[in-house]
């Protein structure tokens, strides 16, 4: 298996402490904190860890602290409902004696009804598009430091945009995108790691999204200070992370140094698997 997924992979598997806590490994990203998709999807593990017979089909998350890269994170899950249908759990990341992150998790044992759902957009194909993980050398060797420290990270997963972002000659556009991403390698046949990396991966591209009408302001000395508030996410269909997934992404609103963005994801086959939600 390829090195930079088996090293995401061994971030899901947590320590069991005691019957309801757990503990994960962090993993620096190149940004200033724990990646939010990283508590994301082991608050998932977590959950699932004391669940058997039902399936996650959403959560609500809430980014309360910064947390530090540099040290484990510890997961308590508070068994809140066990129904013949429907549990309910949720789980509170602490790090350095306090709350970073909790979460909310619903999970429904499965069973057949009624299916609809929304097209996917017309795009092109990701065998059409280059891989836009990173940008060219030639253009990270002119950015900034940081930037170039951020961008230069080796990435679990593969993603090639519709239209890859000018770091360069950043101009304000509509605040929509689509990215094609899959995992860099083939995953374990498990639905419940499927469903837990698609929460890690869910939190790529949605907060930039939220900032593009704004570049124009940005270029003129005006400094943006992101930070994530919230995520929610709601499992529709079943999912491989190592086979293309297409994220539509798009941000109707920001007002009151609030930005407000949600996302689609659909399977090459045109299924909707998830849908997310969050603010920054």
């Amino acid at each position: 298996m390829d090195q930079r997924l088996a090293d995401l992979l061994k971030q899901f598997d947590l320590e069991r402490l005691e019957v309801n806590l757990f503990r994960g490994e962090s993993r620096d990203i190149g940004s200033p904190q724990v990646f939010g998709g990283q508590v994301l999807g082991q608050a998932l593990r977590a959950a699932y860890a004391t669940i058997e017979g039902y399936v996650a089909h959403s959560l609500q998350a809430y980014f309360l602290r910064r947390g530090d890269f540099n040290a484990p994170i510890v997961y308590t899950v508070d068994r809140s409902r066990d129904g013949k249908s429907f549990s309910t759990r949720r789980v509170t990341a602490i790090q350095h004696g306090e709350q970073i992150f909790n979460c909310a998790m619903s999970f429904q044992r499965p069973e057949p009804g009624v299916d609809h759902q929304m097209s996917m957009p017309d795009v092109p194909p990701p065998e059409a598009l280059r891989d836009t993980t990173r940008p060219p050398p030639e253009v990270i060797e002119r950015l900034p430091a940081k930037m170039q420290a951020f961008l230069q990270r080796m990435r679990p997963f593969e993603f090639r945009a519709i239209a890859p972002l000018d770091y360069l000659n950043r101009r304000s556009s509509p605040a929509q995108r689509q990215v094609w991403f899959r995992a860099v390698d083939r995953c374990p046949d498990d639905d419940v790691l499927h469903r837990c990396l698609l929460a890690y991966v869910s939190d790529y591209s949605l907060l930039e999204v939220a900032t593009l009408p704004h570049w124009d302001e940005y270029s003129k000395g005006r400094s943006f200070m992101l930070a994530s508030l919230d995520h929610a996410m709601w499992f529709h269909r079943p999912l491989r992370v190592d086979d293309w997934l297409l994220y539509s992404i798009d941000s109707p609103s920001a007002s009151g140094a609030r930005g407000f963005t949600r996302g689609s994801i659909f399977a090459r086959d045109g299924r909707l698997v998830a849908s997310c939600a969050r603010k920054d």
